[in-house]
């Protein structure tokens, strides 16, 4: 019984992805919302020096040339966790993706379409139960009216992710479960993934006896590197919090002495007593204890 790696690793992500045209080319298009006739074809795969720079081993990046009819470019990634300059970085990549089209001196008509498939393993936009979404450039008053050149899809493989309630696009379903389920517990494909010729290829690329000592030594290494993320991620989200929670009981304190100090100032009202000794008694202002 074969046991399998997690797809969404840094590892099987890109020898599924930037090893394998055939695959690529169904993933994207089972997943990217093309008409029928705008099918990628055909791909090639940039040169390593044309990749957008991956600084740390945080996200995987697989950049590919789609050479068909309408010559698109593509970033495909995984990221695994949510941070506060992700679309900065999503922007910058694909712009400069954009811009390396040109050499010096050539024309603005001979650059193509750039796309950012981005694929998230935490919610980022919580304010939508909604899993996909497509980006582009449009008019605020007229959405139909489309500036072409740059587009973005962000798919979340999260709880938000619920295949059974999705009956259209069975592909790209099939391909976005497989990237969310496969992991080291699983022993056998569900019988629909291992149907399809493209998917169970690319859950034998991921069977463990396919790698190396050392392979597999970086796999793990990949996987200590975004707990050790996490962690300070985490580590961020409990001070800041701890933070907020003592700077709100001191303002509830603080808040709570006024109350204090008015409740004191009706009753030395009552009393009759003048406003000046209400102030002194209570360092209250004059216009405070005259609001009572």
């Amino acid at each position: 019984m074969a046991k399998y790696l997690n797809p969404k690793n840094d590892l099987t992500f890109k020898r599924i992805f930037g090893e394998h045209p055939d695959l690529l080319i169904d993933f994207l298009n089972s997943v990217m919302p093309f008409e029928s006739n705008r099918q990628i074809v055909e791909i090639e795969y940039l040169p390593s020096e044309l990749a957008p720079d991956t600084p740390t081993k945080k996200y995987s990046i697989v950049d590919v040339r789609c050479k068909d009819n309408f010559k698109r470019k593509f970033i495909i990634e995984m990221q695994m966790f949510w941070n506060s300059d992700f679309y900065n970085r999503l922007v910058f990549n694909a712009g400069k993706a954009y811009i390396r089209q040109l050499d010096v001196g050539e024309e603005y008509h001979l650059l193509y379409p750039v796309y950012t498939l981005a694929l998230l393993n935490e919610n980022f936009d919580k304010k939508t139960d909604n899993f996909y979404h497509h980006y582009q450039i449009v008019n605020k008053e007229n959405t139909d009216e489309i500036i072409p050149g740059l587009e973005f899809v962000l798919v979340e493989l999260t709880d938000k992710f619920r295949h059974e309630n999705i009956t259209d696009r069975k592909l790209m379903i099939l391909w976005l479960r497989f990237l969310k389920e496969v992991n080291e517990n699983m022993r056998e494909l569900p019988p629909e993934m291992r149907e399809n010729k493209f998917i169970s290829k690319a859950a034998a690329i991921c069977e463990s006896s396919a790698f190396s000592p050392e392979e597999l030594a970086a796999y793990d290494k990949y996987w200590d590197i975004i707990r050790t993320e996490k962690a300070l991620k985490e580590g961020s989200r409990r001070e800041g919090r701890a933070e907020g929670e003592k700077i709100g009981l001191q303002k509830g304190r603080a808040e709570g002495k006024i109350e204090e100090k008015l409740e004191i100032a009706k009753e030395l009202k009552t009393l009759g007593m003048s406003f000046d000794q209400i102030s002194i008694a209570t360092k209250l202002t004059i216009e405070e204890i005259e609001k009572l």
